[in-house]
């Protein structure tokens, strides 16, 4: 909502018969003129266009200017004081502002309470330092000062600092930090581990301040501050410096409001910084357990698809790992970690690392498999995985693939002439029991055939009009069959648009799809 002066013509012209909100008759003009409440309509390009006769009693011959503070509330100032406005939605996307009647305004002081309440989501929804500091600034001018400055240290001793003064001009910026003996109002105010207590800033003060904050404070009757870092231990120190011109919005009660909302923009800082640390933890989180590209390698190619579900985290229970040798051949583990989120994240973290270790020293699959299931049970784990791993060695006749499975959807071979053949390797899950029983198999891949690992996010991707009807293996088939003969680029590039054709904007599980090429 924004406002814009009316007419230079006049304050407040006639409205014309076409220029009006939407079904704004001569009855609804009529009753607006009778009633005791200061009424105000203003077009959807946020021009002032009507004013009812309380309304133009209260602004007589000075245009008023309109300053929306929350969706439904706002200010009228006429000649520097602001009246408390409800603001209404009209068709069209006009708005009604109504201040009450003259007698009421009079005596009727803004209440400390509607401001906290229309301040507290605004607040809790900011997003960020930046975005919470900038609101903080904002909100403040628009009740308790006419110029309110958002301080917050930063590094290599500076202030960072957020700005705005009415109606909405909003700056950003960095100042060097004054030392206690230039600024002791200020420094003060920044130790405070305490309750905020709003502190007088004498001008002398505020003259030795770097002149983009000394300048915007000229001419102001009064400029106060007070802490926004509810304690040190929270990890948020800052001030709010308030400038006023006119008397207290609040009147006697003006300190109360400083204090109560410099103790919830506190709160919403240090959340937001709490916010920030727990986001970079998981970002760094996120990049040791996200799978890596797969390494190139003569002979062979590896294509790649990996889609946890939706969630806090980019990366969830499926996982993928193609590990080079030294002789040319690769060790590749393609799995699923039963559950997802960050309880299936941490447990694929370990089995990767596991079977990294592992790798190093044991080539033969279902040896792996065995001592990735006694290290599972040996943890105490709750959860169970699948995996099908193996190695790729590329030859002079195409890739001769070993794979060994516990428990995981059958691998796929994909033929170049055509056909899809299901490699058979039984096996149970892992870390289950210690009677687990593990199997291997031998397949070649001429020029041009594909083998396909996946995870069952695939097969039991729900459909978007129907959820109880699963992708399934046969749709699965399908879409190989008809990609046969394609690189494995596209095949699984084909697969992916045929999944998410499926899903739509449905929700599915993790998803990880491993393609083993042999390159012609």
């Amino acid at each position: 909502m924004v406002s814009r002066p009316a007419p230079a013509s006049a304050a407040l012209p006639p409205m014309a018969a076409g220029d009006a909100p939407p079904g704004f008759d001569a009855f609804g003009r009529a009753v607006l003129e009778d009633v005791r409440d200061a009424v105000f309509l203003q077009d959807a390009e946020g021009v002032l266009r009507w004013a009812n006769p309380a309304g133009r009693t209260l602004t007589g011959d000075t245009e008023p200017k309109l300053h929306p503070v929350a969706e439904t509330s706002g200010h009228v100032e006429v000649q520097g004081h602001r009246h408390p406005a409800r603001v209404r939605a009209l068709p069209g996307g006009w708005h009604s502002w109504t201040v009450p009647s003259l007698a009421e305004s009079s005596t009727a002081r803004p209440h400390v309470g509607d401001f906290l309440a229309e301040a507290g989501p605004r607040l809790a929804s900011a997003r960020g330092r930046h975005g919470t500091a900038r609101v903080i600034a904002e909100l403040a001018a628009s009740a308790l000062a006419e110029t309110a400055f958002v301080l917050l240290p930063t590094t290599r001793g500076r202030w960072e600092w957020w700005s705005c003064e009415r109606p909405s001009a909003h700056g950003h910026g960095r100042i060097r930090r004054l030392p206690a003996q230039v600024a002791p109002v200020l420094a003060a105010t920044f130790g405070v581990t305490g309750p905020p207590r709003p502190s007088p800033v004498p001008a002398a003060e505020v003259a030795t301040l770097p002149s983009i904050v000394a300048d915007r404070f000229a001419g102001h009757a009064d400029v106060t501050v007070v802490s926004l870092g509810p304690s040190a231990s929270a990890g948020v120190t800052g001030a709010l410096l308030l400038g006023r011109r006119t008397d207290p919005e609040f009147g006697t009660e003006q300190a109360r409001a400083v204090v109560e909302f410099a103790k919830a923009s506190g709160t919403a800082l240090a959340n937001a910084q709490r916010y920030a640390r727990q986001e970079e933890a998981t970002r760094g989180l996120e990049t040791t357990l996200r799978p890596a590209d797969p390494p190139e390698l003569d002979g062979a190619r590896f294509e790649t698809w990996y889609e946890p579900a939706a969630g806090v985290l980019t990366v969830g229970g499926d996982f993928y790992d193609v590990l080079p040798h030294d002789d040319g051949s690769a060790f590749l583990v393609l799995g699923d970690i039963c559950g997802k989120g960050a309880e299936a994240a941490a447990l694929t973290g370990r089995v990767r690392h596991a079977l990294t270790a592992l790798a190093m020293v044991e080539r033969d699959g279902r040896t792996l498999l065995r001592l990735l299931n006694e290290l599972l049970i040996a943890g105490g784990s709750s959860r169970f995985a699948t995996l099908v791993l193996g190695t790729a060695t590329p030859t002079d006749e195409g890739v001769d693939l070993t794979l060994a499975s516990g428990g995981h959807p059958a691998p796929l071979i994909v033929r170049h002439a055509g056909g899809v053949e299901e490699v058979t390797v039984p096996g149970t899950l892992v870390g289950i029991s210690p009677q687990a029983r593990f199997a291997e198999a031998r397949v070649r891949l001429g020029p041009g055939d594909l083998c396909l690992l996946y995870t069952d996010g695939i097969t039991e991707a729900r459909n978007r009009h129907n959820p109880s009807e699963l992708f399934g293996d046969d749709r699965l088939r399908a879409v190989l069959t008809a990609a046969a003969g394609q690189p494995a680029r596209e095949v699984v590039r084909r697969l992916r648009q045929a999944v998410r054709d499926w899903l739509g904007n449905s929700a599915h599980d993790d998803i990880a799809v491993l393609a083993v090429e042999c390159a012609d």
